[in-house]
């Protein structure tokens, strides 16, 4: 018996699967995630299969190793912070430097869609496109060191720096300190 044409087309299996899975809050997925819908077709079909879904407007490529389906439909607005948790799920990270500091109000001027966070794996910045830019600087801080300095901030899915810690990630990091609001900083020095 042989399989209904529609079901053998691997960019319908995609798309059905993808909207099986997505949600609002579960919108981003790696090659290796949309890979386990379509096992059965070659490295370079698959390769061109993402491509294909790009270009019909469906996934819409955020970086290296990262999609947005799109008919998910998220509201949060919050897509660059779903981003780097997504992309360094397997290290340690969390907001701080200038993200954390801005939104305590420490810092009044920070660059429009750049996050920065600290991480245990290498420093880099990745490029999100129209989203912006992910700054990881790295750290050998311990997890078990900083818990009492981190507060989990739910919408952003990632751990995130109490002021104190953020300066201190300021100065460990080298940082521009001239944008700190020291009348408001010193209270929680």
């Amino acid at each position: 018996m042989s399989q209904p044409r529609e079901a053998a087309q691997p960019i319908r299996r995609l798309y059905q699967g993808l909207d099986a899975l997505a949600s609002p809050e579960r919108y981003l997925f790696t090659p290796s995630d949309m890979r386990a819908l379509v096992p059965d077709i070659s490295a370079q079909a698959y390769r061109t299969l993402l491509s294909r879904a790009a270009k019909e407007g469906k996934l819409e490529r955020i970086c290296r190793g990262l999609y947005f389906y799109k008919p998910a439909k998220p509201s949060s607005g919050l897509l660059l912070f779903h981003a780097a948790a997504r992309l360094r799920a397997h290290e340690f990270n969390y907001i701080s430097l200038e993200t954390a500091l801005s939104d305590a109000g420490i810092i009044s001027q920070v660059p429009m869609n750049w996050i920065t966070l600290m991480s245990s794996g290498r420093s880099s910045q990745i490029n999100c496109g129209q989203w912006g830019t992910l700054e990881f600087v790295h750290t050998t801080q311990q997890a078990e060191a900083l818990a009492d300095q981190l507060s989990y901030d739910s919408r952003c899915r990632m751990w995130r720096a109490k002021p104190a810690l953020a300066i201190r990630d300021m100065k460990a990091a080298k940082r521009n300190l001239d944008l700190i609001d020291w009348s408001i900083a010193n209270e929680f020095v």
